[in-house]
Formats: structure tokens, C-alpha cells, sequence
């Protein structure tokens, strides 16, 4: 019986990565809706999107620096931070913020946000994979990567196009919320 309550709680605690992975799922898959919201939202139509990122940025710090910095309080963990790992998530913080205003960029340009959303998600883990690959190459190469690999690649590009082309149109159209009228 113990055998199979400790082989329990390991899967269990080994599949907690997949409940936070699952968890990015949601937070991504509805980051490009409230975005745009968010955009439109400020009832300007030349700077609404820059209005929006600042908002984003200052979410950012909220979630992205305090939380880590409390929990490191709490944990008592240890403030030495090699170089080497300031630089590479010092180059994270920067190329997400990049991504996350190319988004905003891209409404802006007239993009709509399923469209523009789905080529994001089927494109990011292509770039993610090959960088990846790049950087830390398997043993043997790149030649000894698998070919069904390379198929799932293929797949994801065309999964991005074929939700592209096919995403279904929505009731109203997207425009500016009523100006709001304050009396002096």
C-alpha cells in the first residue's frame, strides 16, 4: 500500500510543472484579449496602445518585482546573483517587454487580436525550439534531431495559418467606448 501511495505522491508532485505551465496557458491565452481592451479602453486612438503599456509595465513590476522580491524575503534565500544569470533574464525582461509591445503595436496597425494572437502562439514556440536547438545542440548535432520534430514545426506554421485564415468573425465590430461626459 505504501509503494503505491509514495508512487502516487510522486507523479502528483511530479506533474506540478504542468499545472503551471497550463497556468501560462490561461494567463497568455487571454493576455492579447484584455490588451486590446485595454487599448480601446482608453478612448484614444493614436495613444490608447502606449496608455495600455504603461499600464502593462507598471502590472509588470507589480507581478515581476515585488512578488519575487517578497518571496525572497521570506524564504531568507541568499541576494548573490551570478552575472552570467542577471544578463540572460535582465535580456528576458527586455525581449518579452518587446514582445508584449509588438502586440500592441500590431492592434494598433489594425491587426485583429485572434489573428494576430494565433500567430504569435503558433510562431513563438517554432522560434522557441530552434533557438533552443541553436543554442544547446543535442548530441549528435543537429542532424540527430527527429524528424517528426521537424514535422511538428511544420505544423505549428500551418496550424497558425489555417486558425488565421479560418477564425470566426465577431458579432460587432471593435471601436471606441462612448465618450464620457463630466460636468464642471
Amino acid at each position: 500500500m505504501s509503494a503505491v501511495k509514495s508512487k502516487t505522491s510522486n507523479n502528483k508532485k511530479g506533474m506540478t510543472w504542468l499545472i503551471f505551465a497550463l497556468m501560462t496557458v490561461a494567463a497568455w491565452g487571454v493576455y492579447g484579449i484584455f490588451l486590446h481592451k485595454g487599448a480601446v479602453g482608453m478612448g484614444d486612438p493614436e495613444n490608447g496602445r502606449y496608455k495600455a503599456f504603461l499600464w502593462v509595465g507598471i502590472a509588470y513590476f507589480v507581478t515581476a518585482v515585488a512578488a519575487p522580491f517578497l518571496l525572497l524575503l521570506i524564504k531568507g534565500a541568499s541576494w548573490s546573483m551570478p552575472s552570467s544569470g542577471i544578463a540572460y533574464s535582465f535580456i528576458a525582461g527586455i525581449v518579452g517587454a518587446i514582445g508584449a509591445f509588438g502586440v500592441l503595436l500590431a492592434f494598433g496597425a489594425k491587426g485583429h487580436p485572434a489573428v494576430v494572437m494565433a500567430i504569435i502562439f503558433a510562431g513563438a514556440p517554432v522560434v522557441n525550439a530552434l533557438i533552443s536547438i541553436a543554442m544547446d545542440p543535442p548530441p549528435g548535432g543537429i542532424g540527430s534531431v527527429p524528424k517528426l520534430f521537424w514535422v511538428g514545426v511544420a505544423m505549428a506554421a500551418v496550424g497558425g495559418c489555417v486558425v488565421t485564415k479560418f477564425k470566426p468573425q465577431g458579432a460587432k465590430p471593435h471601436g471606441p467606448p462612448p465618450a464620457v461626459k463630466i460636468d464642471q
